[in-house]
């Protein structure tokens, strides 16, 4: 793979003084580097692009409606699973509370954009925010992060099966079951995801989800399962096809570091991870594959987020990653490359049981 800089000196074989390696720059030296507006929600411009995409997504269903042709549903489930997608993004900024200073308008357009594609909001947002405090922490993460050699395995071949062959069509189960090795639901209060004074929002997110369900039931019986497959199913497909795929390829890399115990630390977490281009894709999901920025400092809007990167890369030099190969190419070489990680040490890299 190339990288347009260089990456942390790689794994296998590195000297213990490594594992304890000191970044030539701060939290502090990255957010002076940015401008100030970058750090500054501009509601006008968020509720723009929610609405653009609600309205893009209301004319693909019509024009889809109206040709109901089996010559243009293949490409309407592609383009609309892909604006399902880009609406997650805007509702992932919401959950951030970067789309606005306003708390409660975050969390309406959240539930408006999550809801229609069955993400609980709330329980979504709060694993999701265990995920940014603990990026990079192989004890503590939440989302992507790797297991241990004796852990793959012991693994029983039903989970290795979902976790390594079809792993992009995770997203429902890891809301109903969380990932390997932990427990708890997406949907109950009662999860260990949640603080008890948590549990209103759980509630709601929960019932509301509920609801689309019952709703998608209903249209399902007045129209028959065949409007279900061809309106909502096929792009709810493609839509998880693209929540895994971009959030596999984020954190999942051979030359990405993960950390245990005294030797994690925020910001060595934050920045192991990894830009990648989409190409066309970029604007159409909310510049998302620009995803170093985002971790370092997740208040930042979507659409400041190659401001800012482009701000904090001479300042971070080698330590910035972006992968310059396809994403077909990097989804491959992961998928086949980055397994587990070493049972011990305490700064530890992907390898497989290939090697």
């Amino acid at each position: 793979m190339q990288l347009n800089t260089i990456p942390f000196k790689h794994p296998h074989g590195s000297a213990p003084s490594e594992d304890k390696i000191n970044l030539p720059f701060t939290l502090q030296d990255l957010k002076a580097a940015i401008p100030a507006e970058c750090f500054q929600p501009n509601v006008t411009k968020s509720l723009f692009y929610f609405f653009r995409d609600i309205l893009i997504i209301g004319l693909l269903y019509a024009v889809a409606h109206s040709l109901d042709s089996w010559f243009f549903w293949p490409i309407f489930w592609l383009m609309q699973g892909t604006m399902f997608w880009a609406l997650f993004v805007v509702g992932h900024d919401c959950g951030h509370q970067s789309f606005s200073k306003h708390k409660w308008l975050n969390d309406l357009i959240g539930h408006l954009a999550h809801t229609p594609i069955l993400v609980p909001y709330h329980g979504w947002r709060i694993s999701h925010r265990t995920h940014h405090k603990n990026t990079g922490n192989i004890d503590n993460d939440e989302s992507w992060y790797p297991v241990t050699e004796s852990q793959y395995k012991e693994m029983p071949l039903v989970q290795k099966i979902g976790r390594y062959y079809v792993f992009l069509l995770a997203y429902p189960v890891y809301l109903f079951k969380r990932s390997p090795n932990k427990e708890g639901s997406h949907f109950s209060p009662s999860s260990p995801l949640f603080k008890p004074s948590e549990k209103g929002d759980i509630i709601t997110s929960t019932t509301l989800w509920i609801c689309m369900v019952g709703l998608l039931g209903f249209l399902a019986y007045q129209w028959g399962w065949m409007w279900l497959l061809k309106y909502y199913a096929a792009p709810y497909l493609v839509f998880i096809i693209w929540l895994d795929l971009v959030t596999f390829l984020h954190h999942t890399e051979p030359d990405i570091p993960w950390y245990r115990g005294d030797d994690w630390t925020f910001l060595k977490g934050a920045i192991s991870s990894i830009d990648r281009d989409y190409g066309l894709i970029n604007h159409i999901h909310h510049d998302i594959g620009t995803h170093v920025a985002h971790h370092i400092f997740l208040n930042i809007p979507h659409y400041n987020l190659l401001k800012a990167t482009e701000a904090i890369k001479p300042v971070m030099g080698e330590y910035f990653r972006k992968s310059e190969e396809s994403i077909w190419q990097s989804v491959w070489r992961s998928a086949i490359s980055c397994h587990f990680v070493s049972d011990t040490g305490s700064k530890v890299y992907y390898t497989s049981n290939h090697k």
